[in-house]
């Protein structure tokens, strides 16, 4: 009996990483009017925000349904599989819900862990859960780890505007404001599971020092541990350039930095132009 590690795409974890790493990802939906995608499976990054940033349509996402999560857990359990299930915040999307209603007819088979975190911030997490399942540990073993060590897990991200989060209901419109004012950069994070919005910044370089201060805060990045740097939109310039500014950060860590695009479930709401970063931190 072995370990089966699902998640969603809200992780962007690729289909192709997927299969490399034995695991699954369930695409969420990206909808744009009349037209439905597959996040990651029927639209990619590239044709996502080309279609965000031309479209006068503003898209909505939809979540997995429990009876899509049934699926997938009994073909896991017919197979002699464990099922360890790693969900996009409970908070932010209705996946949790539909993951324990499915978790329901596999009792002591299924164990569902709210990752209470998004994107680069639940990637992290998932691929803690796939080095623990390969060091041979049991399916609690891993989901009591992971539930100890999401909250650890900071994602800290610098928006070109807050109009998508409001627009996707993820914010009022008062806190929007924030990002209203000419080169002004939210700077956001997520915190028990939710969106709140840490400061603002004029200009990208002063975003930059507070996305760098705030890793000083949490007592730096924990290198034993996975961790991701991403972006939204077309181009990685601006995560390039904060990499620059932040290179003492990483200089004699890493011999390389692990770098992904953020895709449509979250683009949707975050927008293009946007960048993070997702690590444990060592307080």
């Amino acid at each position: 009996m072995s370990v089966r590690i699902i998640t969603d795409s809200a992780s962007d974890i690729s289909q192709a990483e997927a299969a490399k790493w034995g695991m699954d990802v369930l695409p969420l939906k990206t909808i744009f009017g009349e037209e439905e995608f597959l996040d990651g499976v029927t639209i990619d990054c590239k044709s996502f925000y080309h279609k965000l940033i031309e479209s006068d349509v503003i898209p909505t996402t939809s979540q997995i349904s429990p009876f899509d999560y049934e699926e997938k857990f009994r073909a896991a359990v017919e197979q002699g599989d464990d099922v360890v299930c790693i969900v996009v915040s409970g908070k932010l999307s209705g996946c949790c819900q539909s993951a324990n209603i499915a978790a329901e007819e596999f009792p002591g088979r299924v164990t569902v862990v709210d990752s209470l975190n998004v994107a680069i911030g639940q990637r992290i997490l998932v691929e803690l859960a796939l080095q623990a399942r390969d060091a041979g540990k049991s399916a609690q073993e891993i989901a009591d780890l992971l539930n100890e060590a999401k909250q650890h897990i900071r994602l800290i991200a610098l928006l070109d505007t807050l109009e998508y989060l409001k627009r996707g209901g993820r914010i009022s419109s008062a806190a929007a404001v924030a990002g209203t004012l000419l080169s002004i950069k939210p700077v956001i994070a997520i915190e028990d599971g939710e969106i709140t919005v840490l400061g603002k910044a004029r200009g990208s370089k002063n975003g930059n020092n507070m996305l760098m201060q705030l890793v000083e805060k949490a007592g730096g990045i924990d290198f034993e541990k996975p961790f991701y740097l991403a972006y939204t939109g077309l181009s990685d310039t601006l995560l390039q350039k904060y990499i620059t500014d932040s290179a003492a950060l990483y200089e004699g860590q890493v011999t390389s930095l692990p770098i992904s695009t953020i895709g449509s479930t979250i683009g949707t709401h975050a927008g293009p132009g946007a960048i993070a970063v997702a690590f444990f931190g060592k307080q």
